[in-house]
């Protein structure tokens, strides 16, 4: 405990993942160490936050993001709520949301010479990445129901569709000009059933006729019409696919370390580059 106090003399910030309270009971919480270091941001990671009713609880990335009514639009019309691997609560809306509000403090505190303490819960972090899904509800332009809004798969241009080999290809053709496209591309451009675009009435009804378009090619003979194009579209890969994907190989978006493929930093600090990620000495 000395040593660690004897450190945070000299560090711009600490970082714990403890359940509320057990910094204190070391002899470590706010109090002691801003004592000691007037300037030291203390960053508190937890699921749930520092106060309020389940605070003391245990949980993971899925409840958190089920608490924070992100968990509940994923998935499709009628079917339960799926979620996206770990990404939102842990990574998203934790990690990414704890290192952007640490560094925010340690920006303030050079400047005012004043340290705070950063409480950053998973929960926060999850309806926080929600806001755009939240404002939409609120202002009547998203149901409070799955997969038949706008971006959660309801509507027929934004969605992923299986092919012939039973692989997948996403399609994002939100804006009229990329829908045009999309209608081109596919032979659909005189079908007036399609020229309602932004009419939710008729999306399922021309979500049934698009699967059963696109299941008649594979993926890679949907790749040969509509890659390079506006369309907006990208085949969905694998994590094993990805990394040899031409665009992903053209910037370095993964390195290979001790033959292990990751993804490279980013973003891209095109003045202090990063160095490769190694697993050396791990």
């Amino acid at each position: 405990i000395a040593r660690i106090r004897e450190m945070v003399k000299e560090a711009d910030a600490i970082i714990e993942g403890y359940r509320p309270g057990v910094m204190e009971r070391l002899g470590l919480g706010p109090d002691v160490l801003l004592a000691d270091n007037p300037k030291l941001v203390f960053g508190r990671m937890t699921g749930w936050g520092q106060d309020g009713p389940m605070a003391p609880l245990a949980g993971h990335d899925i409840n958190y993001i089920a608490l924070a009514g992100a968990l509940h639009s994923f998935g499709s019309a009628g079917g339960k709520p799926q979620f996206p691997v770990n990404l939102v609560g842990d990574f998203g809306g934790g990690g990414m949301l704890m290192a952007f509000g640490v560094m925010a403090a340690v920006f303030s505190a050079q400047r005012t010479g004043k340290g705070q303490v950063v409480d950053c819960a998973m929960v926060d972090g999850a309806a926080i990445l929600s806001a755009m899904t939240y404002t939409f509800l609120g202002n009547g332009r998203w149901q409070d129901e799955r997969g038949v809004n706008l971006l959660d798969g309801g509507a027929h241009f934004y969605d992923t569709y299986e092919t012939a080999d039973g692989k997948y290809v996403s399609i994002g053709s939100i804006e009229p000009q990329f829908y045009a496209l999309l209608l081109e591309k596919t032979g659909l451009a005189d079908d007036p059933d399609f020229a309602a675009q932004m009419d939710p009435r008729n999306w399922p009804k021309l979500k049934e006729r698009l699967t059963a378009l696109f299941l008649k090619k594979t993926r890679s003979e949907w790749c040969a019409i509509m890659d390079g194009t506006d369309i907006c579209f990208a085949p969905v890969l694998s994590l094993r696919e990805a990394p040899n994907h031409p665009h992903n190989a053209a910037r370095g978006t993964f390195v290979e370390d001790q033959g292990m493929v990751m993804p490279a930093p980013a973003p891209r600090f095109l003045g202090t580059p990063a160095p490769k990620p190694s697993l050396a000495g791990r």
